[in-house]
């Protein structure tokens, strides 16, 4: 008899924890619930899915490289982060504001359970984000010439933003009973990344740059995905780590200071600095060998494919491409005259990569002949870019050569690169950086750009009303008097059988 009455305490002790339990997920699911039907959270989730489709909708034309695309899903979760720190703070603040504070003590949830309630009443906000950011890059997996590959590390980040969020919401109301601290703590992190953005230094590898959830780049480049050289999975080590300290310190506070809280908060705090160091370390030694080797010897690290004359080298990621590439070069050699309309080029893909993703430097021309450089980026206006690249290696013999091209000249190659279009004059004003159709212009390429006179302009464009099969007999019968060094535009006009200009060669 004695034996059963010692063995009765436990047993209403454990049965007590299962319902006390119970009653934590009951109330998490219906804060969810009222969480997630906020107006505020419903209005930034619409805005966050509307955001997505504006900043994908190029994602068809653009052949995205994924190791973009996945940072392009982390700004979008700033959104929903924004409402779910406000009313998150308000759900834990609701008691306060209705007076009901005082009831709780009649109920089976200890205060810091409830705590324990709201901080899992944010994970179906966190899960609604990570569906979204899974659409948005499977939308760029999808897009037709993607290439590349993703980072789980860079995909973590919107949910992990939503996540530090919620947690920072709940402890806020937590240690300061106000609905004025969460607009306020915004207004302090907003102004917080403006400084750590602004500090002196902070580029790649920077031990501070880091500790902001989203973390952007200097340069709008591509680089191959083994050159980026960001420290991904540690960051999203550092946000998860963080978040969960956020909201195991609610806990705390609010009375939880039981030996499995405080050995949770030690493993978070654990993992959250780990995650910080890790990520404040310097590029690795062999990404910056990488770097080096990929910009100034690419050969060494591309493999190449032969398609019709030419000969296509590119980084492994973008082999698939080379067939698009060919097609462009094929559709302008195609128009070319001479030995030009049967010349080997060789087409190789080149980038720099010295500085990582916080540089823009240009490629600088190569020397070697009937070499063309095509960049890692593709559609829009790198198409004509291209086009112009290959036509100006076939008319000068090399892109150093172009370089100080001042002549005639500039009329066959623009026309080699843009008559073989549906719509020419559209390309002429794409690959113009003023974009226009008149008038002198710098004509954009993968390497140095090139100049266009005014009178160059007004040619090109009557070419192009003549109409390809008219003009392209002409350019093959005197190719060897277009392409002759100094000739000059006026000559070329006559050759092809259209309105010469009055005005003389002069480059700006």
């Amino acid at each position: 008899m004695s034996a059963v009455l010692e063995k009765a305490p436990p047993a209403e002790r454990t049965e007590g924890e299962r319902r006390s339990w119970a009653a934590v997920f009951a109330l998490a699911r219906f804060e969810a619930r009222e969480l997630l039907l906020r107006a505020p959270v419903l209005f930034m989730f619409v805005l966050y899915a509307a955001w997505i489709g504006w900043s994908m909708r190029d994602a068809w034309t653009t052949y995205p490289a994924l190791q973009d695309v996945d940072r392009l899903t982390q700004n979008g979760p700033l959104l929903p982060a924004l409402a779910v720190l406000l009313c998150a703070n308000q759900a834990v603040l609701r008691s306060r504001r209705q007076d009901t504070d005082r009831h709780f003590d009649v109920l089976v949830l200890e205060p810091w359970r409830r705590t324990v309630a709201f901080a899992l009443s944010v994970l179906p906000a966190v899960a609604l984000t990570a569906l979204f950011v899974a659409a948005q890059f499977t939308w760029g997996v999808l897009a037709p010439g993607s290439v590349g590959h993703g980072s789980v590390g860079e995909l973590l980040v919107g949910p992990l933003t939503v996540l530090l969020a919620g947690s920072a919401g709940v402890l806020l109301a937590r240690v300061v009973r106000s609905a004025f601290a969460a607009p306020m703590l915004l207004v302090l992190a907003f102004f917080s990344i403006l400084f750590l953005g602004a500090v002196p230094g902070n580029s790649d590898g920077s031990a501070t740059r880091w500790l902001v959830p989203v973390i952007g780049d200097a340069s709008t480049k591509t680089l191959p995905s083994d050159l980026l050289g960001r420290p991904a999975a540690w960051h999203a080590l550092y946000l998860a780590g963080l978040a969960l300290t956020l909201a195991l310190a609610a806990v705390l506070v609010n009375g939880g200071r039981t030996k499995t809280v405080a050995a949770a908060l030690v493993v978070a705090v654990g993992l959250g600095t780990w995650g910080a160091v890790g990520q404040a370390g310097k590029v690795p030694a062999a990404t910056v060998a990488a770097r080096l080797v990929a910009t100034v010897n690419p050969a060494k690290v591309q493999p190449c494919a032969r398609h019709g004359h030419s000969t296509y080298c590119a980084f492994p990621e973008w082999m698939p491409r080379t067939g698009t590439w060919a097609k462009v070069t094929d559709n302008v050699q195609s128009l070319a005259g001479g030995t030009a309309a049967q010349e080997k080029l060789l087409v190789r893909q080149r980038v720099d990569a010295r500085y990582g993703m916080d540089g823009d430097g240009a490629i600088e021309p190569s020397t070697v002949p009937y070499q063309v450089t095509v960049g890692t980026r593709w559609g829009g206006p790198r198409v004509p870019e291209f086009a112009a690249a290959v036509s100006s290696v076939l008319v000068t013999g090399s892109e150093k050569a172009t370089s100080s091209l001042c002549d005639g000249r500039m009329v066959t190659i623009m026309w080699l690169a843009l008559a073989w279009q549906s719509d020419p004059l559209a390309e002429l004003r794409t690959v113009r950086l003023d974009d226009s159709v008149t008038g002198s212009a710098i004509v954009l390429s993968p390497t140095n750009p090139m100049s266009m006179t005014s009178e160059q302009t007004t040619v090109v464009r009557e070419l192009f009303t003549a109409g390809k099969s008219a003009i392209a007999p002409k350019v093959k019968a005197h190719w060897a008097e277009l392409t002759a060094p100094k000739v000059t535009t006026a000559k070329v006009a006559q050759l092809l059988g259209v309105k010469a200009p009055t005005g003389a060669d002069k480059c700006e």
